[in-house]
C-alpha cells in the first residue's frame, strides 16, 4: 500500500493554465482508477463560490484549487489567493481518505504558488465563511 501517488502531467499543465492564465476558476481532482494518480476530474469556469461547492461530492474524496477572491479589509479592491482543498468527508471510504492523506504532499510540490490549504470533512469546514477566515489569516 505504500506505493506513491504522482500528479499526472495533464493535472500540472490545467493547474498552470488557472494560476498563470486565469483561465479557470477552479480544478477538482481525483484519484484514477488504479490510484496511482492525481488526475484532473473537472476545470471550470464559472466563478461562483456556491457553484464550486455543489461539485463536491457527498461520500468521495477529491482535491480542488479554488482561485478565491474577496475583499480585503482595510483595503481598496478585490484580492485573489489560490486555495488547495482536501476534501476528505466522513462517509468516504476509510481506504480513500488514506490514500488523499498520504498523496496530498505529491500534490502540493507539483502545484507551486497556492496560499492557503483548507481541510474539509463536511460542508461547514468548507463554507465561504470558514475558508475567507483562514485565507484573511494568511500573510
Amino acid at each position: 500500500m505504500s506505493r506513491s501517488v504522482t500528479v499526472s502531467d495533464e493535472s500540472k499543465s490545467v493547474y498552470d493554465e488557472l494560476k498563470l492564465g486565469k483561465k479557470y476558476k477552479f480544478i477538482i481532482y481525483k484519484l484514477s482508477e488504479d490510484k496511482t494518480q492525481v488526475v484532473t476530474d473537472e476545470a471550470s469556469t464559472e466563478g461562483e463560490y456556491a457553484a464550486f461547492l455543489k461539485k463536491l461530492p457527498e461520500n468521495e474524496c477529491r482535491y480542488a484549487v479554488y482561485d478565491f477572491e474577496y475583499e480585503a479589509e482595510g483595503e481598496e479592491g478585490k484580492r485573489s489567493k489560490l486555495v488547495l482543498f482536501t476534501w476528505s468527508p466522513e462517509s468516504a471510504c476509510v481506504k480513500d481518505k488514506m490514500i488523499f492523506a498520504s498523496s496530498k504532499d505529491s500534490l502540493k510540490d507539483a502545484l507551486s504558488g497556492v496560499a492557503t490549504e483548507v481541510q474539509g470533512t463536511d460542508f461547514s469546514e468548507v463554507d465561504y465563511e470558514s475558508v475567507l477566515d483562514k485565507v484573511t489569516r494568511v500573510h
